[in-house]
């Protein structure tokens, strides 16, 4: 086997692995966060907001695995990250 063959199959086996993790996160139903929410976060995978272009309260999305490794969604409302430099 020649090396480009070698590339080309841990290519396409690295693009086959993200294509699934986003496959799994797509089929996640987004909790809605409440006062008293037990959360079960061993890893954040990503943490998202609506843009503005002033301070406020925006919705967010924070993306994680639980303790088994299951991919979940929370969405909740935060300040928006404009509101830092504010005083």
């Amino acid at each position: 086997m020649n090396t480009k063959a070698i590339y080309a199959a841990c290519l396409f086996a690295a693009l086959n692995i993200c294509t699934l993790s986003a496959r799994a996160e797509a089929d996640v139903t987004p909790e809605t966060y409440t006062y008293g929410t037990q959360l079960d976060i061993r890893k954040v995978v990503s943490l998202n907001e609506d843009t503005t272009p002033s301070c406020g309260v925006v919705n967010a999305r924070l993306t994680y695995l639980d303790s088994q490794s299951r991919t979940q969604v929370l969405n909740y409302s935060k300040f928006a990250d404009n509101c830092n430099s504010e005083n």
